[in-house]
């Protein structure tokens, strides 16, 4: 079953709104709960997405026994653990790769698919097998599947030749149970990085990390149960921020850490946007036009990628020529066209785009090709013209909980609706599933 999302455009939205807990935190937490024998971890806020079932269900089919209700789940981990994943599982989602490094040094192999999940560009995972084959592990790879084996591993140092934020949390998993002490350095520093050191630490690890790309751990022999919570996703509260300046509204985001997304309010600043940030919050006030302003997507503490595909909604509606250049993925592009078909004006020139400006978007029927890119189309459908239909809605839920839900709150004319069969009844479905 396929869904669309149908948008009354036009229409300024108003109201408060909670960030979710961030996905892309709450994923590596669960992953690192694999490295617990005979004990559980708890969670808080961790968001109710396809991708975070995904991997509850992945947890569940190598041992683990997970609850999961409202935003709280507890996993326990049994003295034996299976090391083998299911391709089904795997190749669903890319963040399955991030059970590699717990179950080697849990359970001393680990055989997993090549992941799956993601359209925006080439993402191997080699940077995460070249660590481990540094710490001791013996690689493979046999029939599409990474088979690894260590007999313990030995703690080193590992220059990451990118930021990988996978093969960081890979990496920084694997060690924990290293001999000796392991250095990680050019890492990735992402505040969900520091949210699984966070984690690792309270559960018993011995972890040095200041934000500067090092980061050193120190082998134990055991961690134990904890009680953690998610920090806040810093991308879905972005994404509303931009919903409310690109319909013109005047919104509350709150459970926001305002330092998470200061490469965002900077280039709202710069374009304009009338804005106030407080403690935990942002308040968007409204504005008739926004600037047009240039900018590089490079990873943290630079403009996230995850966010350049909703930007450029947002400016296809400025004032003048902006200037975004693509530094991460070659392939996040895909939503060029579809804007266009919005009657945006954006010419690509390699990993650059060029936005031109309109007055106005008009609403269109239009494919969401990936996560951001349907979140961004979704933003061009509240502030167009008439309506429009975004088709493939699924990849949203892999990042927004409740995302029709929620801009229905703000006042957003919005509904979720199957493209076949047409008489089935959704209510919510697709989002409803529980780990």
């Amino acid at each position: 079953m396929d869904y669309k999302m149908k948008i009354a455009g036009g229409i300024p939205l108003h109201g408060k709104i909670e960030a979710q807990g961030a996905k892309n935190a709450a994923l590596p937490v669960m992953a690192a709960s694999l490295l617990l024998k005979d004990a559980t971890l708890r969670i808080h806020k961790v968001p109710r997405l396809h991708d975070v079932i995904t991997m509850a269900d992945l947890l569940r089919d190598l041992g683990a026994d997970i609850f999961y209700e409202k935003g709280e789940m507890s996993i326990s981990i049994p003295e034996e653990l299976s090391w083998e994943t299911p391709a089904n599982l795997v190749r669903k989602m890319r963040a399955s790769s991030l059970v590699l490094g717990p179950l080697l040094a849990r359970c001393g192999r680990a055989i997993l698919p090549l992941p799956g999940g993601c359209s925006i560009g080439s993402r191997p995972i080699d940077l995460h097998l070249k660590g481990l084959s540094r710490m001791g592990a013996t690689i493979d790879l046999v029939h599409g599947a990474v088979h690894a084996t260590a007999n313990g591993l030995k703690g080193c140092r590992i220059y990451l030749d990118f930021p990988s934020v996978g093969a960081t949390e890979n990496l920084l998993m694997a060690a924990v149970f290293a001999q000796g002490e392991t250095v990680l350095e050019n890492t990735a520093r992402e505040p969900e990085i520091t949210n699984l050191v966070q984690t690792l630490k309270a559960m018993g690890a011995i972890i040095e990390e200041d934000g500067t790309g090092v980061i050193r751990i120190q082998g134990v022999d055991e961690l134990h149960g904890e009680e953690i919570t998610v920090i806040p996703d810093r991308i879905e509260a972005c994404t509303y921020i931009l919903a409310a300046i690109i319909t013109g509204g005047e919104v509350e985001v709150t459970n926001i850490i305002p330092q998470h997304i200061d490469s965002l309010l900077a280039k709202l600043e710069e374009a304009g946007a009338n804005f106030t940030v407080e403690q935990d919050r942002v308040l968007v006030h409204p504005v008739k036009r926004l600037k047009a302003v240039s900018l590089k997507t490079l990873p943290y503490p630079g403009f996230p990628t995850d966010l350049q595909p909703q930007v450029m909604a947002t400016l296809s509606l400025a004032e003048g020529a902006s200037v975004i250049q693509e530094g991460v993925f070659q392939s996040r592009f895909l939503h060029v066209s579809e804007l266009n078909k919005m009657g945006a004006k954006i010419e690509l020139q390699g990993n650059t785009a060029v936005v031109t400006g309109v007055e106005q978007l008009i609403g269109a029927d239009v494919n969401a090709t990936d996560l951001r890119a349907g979140a961004a189309l979704i933003l061009a459908g509240l502030a167009a013209k008439d309506e429009t239909s975004v088709f493939h809605i699924g990849h949203v839920w892999r990042g927004y909980e409740d995302m029709d839900i929620k801009l229905q709150q703000l006042g957003g004319r919005v509904e979720v609706i199957p493209t076949e069969p047409l008489s089935t009844k959704v209510n919510g479905a697709v989002r409803k599933e529980e780990a």
